[in-house]
């Protein structure tokens, strides 16, 4: 049986003030569980209906489905619940392809974002400081565990550009920009997403060195742009495809 400051702080985890005041995140369901314990993440609790987890037993609690539903997020929760710490970003470096969120708000289109950036081996996602915190639960449930592999790091994006900008060609994805499927791609440079409703801000275009876009192939219609995951998706794998044809 629960306690009930054990339930007060995992509902509390919900929100970004109490992950960031106790260092811990949740994560539901058994993949992503999975994922997590045979990363370098460190567990701070596990609850679940199913005595299936190979964890340190002293953190590990079986429990009812009532009690899981005390304490779960989703609507029909997943047999198991997590709390993990939440790690110490790197640093990160200048190398390899990069991508950088100008206030990306969604959290199933970040979350969708960190598993592309699993899937396209991109090891560091640049996120400004107004992109929605990478631990919302609705992040890290539509990471799938991918969270783990990919380093995210949070700063002033402008002055992360900046730097960069002397080492690194930074591509920007606009309505207006070259047509991304016949362009010369560098596969070391970075790209930069803009927000779902205002594309990339003005301050951050001034830094842009080459503007791209994915052109449409349907008839004219009232779609104005493509999801903001849907286009990190194809940016990436025409990205990854010009480093094949590099080599």
């Amino acid at each position: 049986m629960f306690s009930k400051s054990q339930i007060k702080l995992i509902k509390s985890l919900s929100q970004k003030k109490y992950r960031m005041k106790n260092g811990l995140f949740v994560i539901e369901g058994k993949k992503g569980i999975f994922e997590l314990l045979n990363s370098s993440f460190k567990l701070h609790a596990l609850y679940t209906t199913e005595d299936i987890f190979k964890a340190e037993e002293d953190r590990t609690f079986l429990i009812s489905e009532a009690d899981l539903k005390k304490i779960s997020n989703l609507h029909t929760p997943q047999a198991a619940l997590a709390v993990f710490q939440i790690p110490i970003p790197e640093v990160p470096d200048m190398k390899g392809l990069q991508l950088v969120l100008d206030e990306i708000k969604d959290p199933g289109n970040l979350g969708t974002i960190i598993r592309l950036c699993d899937w396209f081996g991109i090891r560091h996602l640049i996120c400004s400081l107004e992109t929605v915190d990478c631990y919302n639960p609705k992040v890290v449930q539509a990471t799938m565990g991918s969270i783990s592999r990919v380093n995210i790091h949070y700063c002033d994006i402008s002055e992360y550009l900046t730097q960069a900008k002397t080492k690194k060609k930074i591509y920007g994805t606009f309505l207006e920009g070259e047509n991304v499927y016949t362009k010369h791609l560098s596969s070391d440079g970075i790209i930069v997403l803009g927000n779902e409703a205002n594309g990339i801000s003005k301050e951050i275009e001034n830094l842009i060195s080459e503007k791209i876009h994915i052109p449409q192939f349907g008839a004219a219609q009232s779609t104005e742009s493509l999801n903001v995951a849907t286009a990190a998706a194809i940016f990436l794998s025409e990205f990854r495809r010009m480093s094949f044809t590099e080599k």
